[in-house]
């Protein structure tokens, strides 16, 4: 029992001294926990108290800055305001100047207006007194002559006119006596004297051209398999090719210049790189289709820069390129008009005329022998009317249309022109009729055939004895291409004059395409 309450009383003594224990730590743990809660709070005190002086600051250095700007502003406007005030009161003492001396020139112009109006009416008073004394002097002159003054001035009227008459007359008949005695000489002088000035070359064009090659072993690849690769040649031309026994030449005939020229070119390209076949070709005539027009415009371009013609419209540039590839009854076309052209400006230059306006017609004037369409017009008349089109001056339109006596002449160029074509055409081996109308022929042939429907290309080879008509596949039929046939050689018949027999040959070809890809 003893023990028992000693186990107690121990027990409850070491409690007590461990509450004590424990609650004097505790309370050094809260002194600890207050201490340094206040410390930090006295860091944070200090912190806010610096941010909120540093914000202080900021706020008052922006304040006297808005405040510095509004100054600033504010003296801005009271200069302007002054400088205003300055100019307003300079514009009032300039007003005020210049209204003084309006009033000092009003007064003077009323002086001298007062002074005006007293010498006007001296002047009106001697103006009655001088025609108070006229008619008294026409009176008296009327009582001595016994005429009226209305008489006497028809009377001197009437015999001015007739001594005017008189003396007209025979100055007109003196000057129409001169002219009659020198107009021949002096057009022969001026005829003369252009054509001194002119250097001229006579040339005559031929329908063939001939195709040199460096052995006659090319002359079979050109013949090709069964003579597949000539006449797919001369299909995609238009040039009959013949192939003979002269040594290393092929002839190319035809009688359109661009025609022979493609071939020749094709030919040379189609021999030059060694692979010779249908497709082969097509594609290089194809090429140099492009290329000849390329070179025709390249022509046109150096022609009007050579003769100094200058603003042509493209078109016609174009066909006075083409105009290389053309032939007036033999004579080159494009030769024949520079030659016209230079003749005229000569010509003009000696009647004292525009030379640049005479050398353009000139250069123009055969320009509707160029163009394939509308056959029915003459060349004169229609390149009257591609003038007109591409805004040509009306002068040389006329000139144009007038150097055949197609149109009425209404410039003095259109005289000059006609005059020098005369001049160019008339020279010694310059022309040939033959060939023109065996050319005409041929062009007539393939006209015809071109104007039924269905027909893309005519070809008119072997000096026109053959006529090659190429329609189109999926325009007629097989059996209509028969009847295409009799029916071009029924019209030639009537129509035409030829000599021999003519072969007409409708090509129609159908071709199917198709790519592997």
């Amino acid at each position: 029992m003893e023990l028992i309450i000693g186990l107690a009383a121990g027990f409850v003594v070491g409690g007590a001294v461990a509450y004590f224990v424990w609650d004097r730590a505790l309370k050094a743990k809260k002194n600890r926990i207050i201490g340094e809660g206040k410390a930090q709070a006295e860091v944070i005190k200090k912190d806010k108290i610096l941010q909120a002086k540093e914000k202080f600051l900021q706020l008052k250095s922006e304040h006297e800055k808005y405040i510095n700007e509004k100054n600033f502003s504010l003296a801005q406007v009271e200069n302007r305001h002054k400088q205003r005030e300055n100019s307003l009161n300079q514009r009032r003492d300039e007003i005020n100047r210049k209204t003084k001396e309006f009033e000092n020139e009003r007064h003077e112009v009323e002086v001298i207006r007062e002074n005006l109006n007293s010498q006007l009416q001296r002047v009106e008073h001697k103006s009655e007194e001088l025609d108070k004394l006229h008619r008294q002097h026409l009176e008296k002159l009327e009582q001595i002559s016994g005429l009226s003054a209305e008489d006497a001035k028809a009377q001197l009227v009437e015999s001015l006119q007739e001594e005017a008459k008189t003396d007209a007359v025979a100055y007109i008949n003196e000057i129409m006596e001169e002219a009659k005695q020198t107009a021949n000489k002096e057009a022969k002088k001026v005829v003369v004297k252009s054509i001194q000035r002119v250097a001229t070359e006579t040339a005559i064009e031929n329908s063939v051209t001939i195709f040199h090659i460096e052995s006659d072993e090319i002359k079979g690849r050109i013949i090709g398999r069964e003579g597949r690769n000539i006449r797919a040649l001369e299909a995609a031309t238009g040039v009959e090719i013949v192939v003979d026994d002269t040594p290393e030449a092929i002839v190319l005939s035809a009688f359109d210049p661009v025609r022979r020229e493609i071939a020749r070119l094709a030919l040379h390209q189609l021999v030059t790189d060694g692979r010779i076949h249908p497709a082969r070709i097509e594609e290089v005539v194809g090429k140099v289709k492009k290329q000849v027009e390329e070179e025709i415009i390249e022509t046109g371009k150096r022609t009007t820069i050579d003769l100094g013609i200058h603003g042509l419209h493209p078109e016609l540039i174009r066909l006075v390129g083409k105009m290389k590839y053309r032939s007036s009854y033999g004579q080159n076309l494009l030769q024949h008009s520079r030659e016209v052209a230079n003749l005229c400006a000569t010509m003009a230059s000696e009647l004292g005329l525009n030379p640049k306006k005479a050398k353009r017609a000139g250069l123009l004037h055969d320009i509707g022998k160029v163009p394939d369409d509308e056959p029915e017009l003459p060349h004169a008349v229609l390149g009257m009317k591609l003038a007109e089109k591409y805004k040509e001056k009306p002068d040389i339109c006329n000139a144009i249309g007038a150097h055949h006596d197609e149109v009425e002449m209404q410039s003095l160029i259109a005289p000059i022109v006609q005059v020098c074509d005369a001049i160019s055409g008339a020279r010694p081996g310059a022309r040939r009729e033959v060939v023109e109308s065996y050319i005409k022929r041929l062009k007539d042939l393939e006209d015809l055939a071109l104007s039924y429907p269905g027909v893309m290309k005519t070809y008119a080879i072997q000096a026109g004895r053959e006529l090659r008509v190429i329609v189109g596949s999926d325009k007629m039929s097989d059996q209509e291409t028969e009847q295409l046939s009799y029916d071009i050689s029924k019209r030639i018949q009537d129509e035409m004059t030829y000599p021999g027999q003519i072969k007409i040959t409708v090509i129609r070809e159908t071709r199917a395409v198709s790519y592997a890809k």
